[in-house]
């Protein structure tokens, strides 16, 4: 059976479709799946076993130069390459309108959630097929019981599998990084996201990098647009035990995390991959619900803030009370100290 799955963005919501596949796999024996995804997250879909090649899109580059998308061929070469294949079955499990814009063009029987399941109204005219998935729930077992309901088995009770890590994994060890890792064990700071609100501030995360040289760690700060890693230079500076990455390709990053002695994150998409390699970790919530799009694996942990009417508020910038601002309010009350002592637990529960 040959399967595409349209899932463009972003870089957590690609990581929270994988069990999906690893339990298509074990009740298909032999089924393949393409992946169209934006060329931004394009390494991520490669990292399961059942992925045979991946359609990617450049919805936010060809937004840029929509002349050159339509006339300069990038349209021409993006629909031949997607419609080169008749699939059996198409599946949209991004279901906004240029998820569903894109399942349009494909060749298969098309199916997604229905028009009450569906992330954005109108993208359910796109599909052959509809299925109702409730909303109020984790996004890995929306797409779980999407793939089971489309791919026609019963959907397994168990845990979910990233097929990252263990048995049948592509990577029984992840490949080293084109970096030099430290000498001694190292911790992963993420500390960037993709809106202002969801970060922590930065007092705290150096307050942070001082408890971890205290116990021995050493302290890596990735990063991906330009201000974070300037955000990453003024939290290593004066500290011999923190360096700020280069920039890396994600599977150099997954790799950096695989082998390290845990990670500290705010909610964003390096947050999901570290859980998914089930390093021992701990993610910070508070404009964001934990219960519906938390980082899961099986050494993470979720912080999630209490004590205010407003969380989760998703938004952008923070209005709490006389404050408007980029700082979210609710993840000031997260001290160092209190993080720290969550990490600690988990490490000690492995």
């Amino acid at each position: 059976m040959q399967v595409l799955i349209v899932k463009l963005s972003s870089m957590g919501d690609l990581v929270q479709a994988l069990p999906a596949l690893t339990d298509a796999q074990r009740a298909i024996p032999g089924i393949q799946f393409d992946w169209a995804v934006d060329e931004a997250f394009a390494e991520i879909p490669t990292w399961h076993p059942t992925v045979r090649n991946t359609i990617k899109t450049a919805h936010r580059r060809w937004r840029k130069n929509l002349f050159n998308f339509f006339f300069g061929g990038e349209l021409t070469r993006f629909t031949r390459e997607l419609r080169q294949v008749e699939y059996d079955i198409v599946i949209d499990a991004q279901s906004n309108l240029k998820s569903s814009l894109v399942t349009w063009l494909t060749r298969g029987l098309k199916c997604g959630p229905d028009r009450s399941s569906v992330r954005e109204f109108g993208a359910q005219f796109a599909y052959n097929q509809t299925y109702a998935i409730a909303k109020n729930q984790l996004a890995i077992d929306r797409w779980r019981q999407l793939f089971s309901q489309v791919l026609g088995y019963e959907l397994p009770d168990t845990k979910p599998d990233f097929l990252l890590t263990g048995d049948g994994a592509k990577y029984a060890e992840w490949p080293s990084p084109s970096v030099e890792l430290p000498n001694r064990p190292y911790l992963v700071f993420v500390h960037n996201a993709s809106w202002d609100n969801k970060c922590w501030i930065n007092e705290h995360w150096r307050q942070l990098i001082e408890l971890a040289a205290s116990e021995g760690f050493d302290v890596l700060l990735p990063w991906g647009a330009e201000w974070e890693r300037q955000q990453a230079e003024l939290l290593a500076e004066g500290f011999d035990h923190a360096t700020v990455l280069p920039r890396l390709p994600l599977t150099d990053i997954a790799s950096v995390l695989s082998h390290s002695s845990g990670a500290i994150c705010v909610d964003t998409g390096l947050a999901h991959i570290a859980a998914a390699l089930e390093v021992p970790m701990v993610t910070l919530y508070g404009p964001t619900d934990a219960a519906l799009i938390g980082a899961y694996g099986k050494h993470s942990v979720h912080l999630s803030a209490q004590g205010f009417e407003c969380t989760p508020c998703y938004k952008r910038s923070c209005t709490y009370q006389h404050y408007k601002g980029p700082e979210a309010q609710c993840l000031k009350t997260f001290t160092a100290q209190k993080v720290w002592r969550e990490w600690l637990k988990v490490k000690e529960n492995l």
